[in-house]
């Protein structure tokens, strides 16, 4: 796998076929500035956003109070991510739904919309493919196509808001791709999110998941937001780790450890390890043993996860008693952990699938 490079500099401008800036993107003062530049009174900068982040307009011509002189202007220069549906799927044992999100430049993506007790959560992709190479993951099929933008990632979670006729509560960015090799857009994602004069959702209720990219782990301790970051860990050592996760290899274990226990010391916030269980790979005694050993004294949760099979790996999940003695065995030795509820397994379980699928010409 090719070298990790710095994260380039934010850019706003993500081209579709008719596009102009991503405006989903900006801040609402960004927004008022680029008003003001053009002549415009500042607080159209505010209407602006409200359309977006409040009323979730598709379109400029949606935003009746602008005059019609400025919504041509703004038309022309700037473009609203559409994401159009290409395929939705729905299970017929809990009513999770799968999107296959069609982007401007003719990309896709997947994302999933599940309803807890608590109520409806939204699971994103922060990539198009992703190039971390996971052995065990779709997602990494391919590899990564581009980053998405703030927008779009913004968009994933409004359009799902609108196909089920109600907010969305908690959103995972667990999707295709590597948040943190995504850095600049995902901070951005997260404080237009956040932001209480838009889309006003709390940042406690977001969780971003990492394979382990130790720098942007310490940069995003120091961001001043109080998401809840996950580790992709699936493994107890470094050897094993190296064999299901090549990024280990370039983060090896101990730093990436040293990393989030820095998170939490900064932020305050609890970590979640997850920890997809492969069959002959990761679900033994010793590894039970070498897991609690790892996290033994952290502020932390582990959720292990039935790895979903992929057609083209050879990783299988184990037995459901294996991984409810797995978990066992961690719980004896004082470790806080849960089997995750598998959410939509009869509709392309595996991260990717859908997306895959349909690149590949069979859907």
């Amino acid at each position: 796998m090719s070298e990790i490079p710095q994260t380039a500099s934010y850019d706003v401008k993500v081209k579709g076929p008719e596009a102009g800036d991503d405006i989903l993107a900006m801040s609402c003062d960004e927004i008022a500035r680029v008003m003001e530049e053009s002549g415009q009174k500042r607080f159209r900068g505010r209407q602006i956003y409200e359309w977006l982040h409040i009323r979730h307009a598709g379109s400029f011509d949606d935003m009746t109070n602008l005059p019609k002189a400025l919504r041509q202007e703004l038309a022309g220069r700037f473009h609203i991510p559409a994401l159009r549906e290409e395929e939705v799927l729905t299970s017929r044992i809990d009513g999770t739904r799968k999107f296959l999100f069609a982007l401007d430049d003719g990309n896709v993506i997947e994302s999933v919309l599940m309803r807890y007790s608590y109520g409806l959560t939204a699971c994103i992709s922060s990539q198009a493919g992703c190039r971390m190479g996971c052995r065990f993951c779709a997602s990494t099929i391919g590899g990564r196509v581009r980053d998405l933008s703030a927008g779009e990632m913004i968009r994933q979670v409004t359009r799902m808001s609108e196909a089920a006729g109600e907010r969305i509560g908690h959103v995972v960015i667990m999707g295709s791709g590597e948040p943190l090799d995504n850095y600049d857009n995902l901070v951005r994602f997260l404080r237009i999110m956040g932001d209480p004069e838009g889309e006003c959702l709390s940042l406690r209720d977001i969780t971003v998941s990492t394979c382990g990219i130790v720098p942007d782990i310490y940069r995003l301790a120091g961001e001043g937001l109080p998401v809840t970051l996950a580790l992709s860990l699936h493994a107890p050592s470094q050897e094993k780790r190296e064999r299901l996760m090549p990024i280990a290899k370039k983060y090896p274990l101990g730093e990436v450890m040293e990393a989030m226990k820095a998170y939490y010391e900064k932020t305050g916030r609890r970590i979640t390890f997850e920890y997809s269980c492969v069959d002959g790979e990761n679900t033994s005694p010793r590894d039970a043993a070498m897991l609690a050993d790892l996290v033994r004294g952290m502020n932390c949760h582990i959720n292990l996860i039935p790895v979903n099979p992929v057609e083209e790996r050879p990783y299988r999940r184990p037995e459901r008693p294996r991984i409810e003695a797995f978990r066992g065995m961690l719980e004896k030795r004082g470790i806080s952990v849960t089997i995750r509820r598998e959410m939509g397994r009869d509709i392309n379980g595996a991260c990717g699938q859908l997306r895959h699928r349909y690149l590949d010409g069979r859907l």
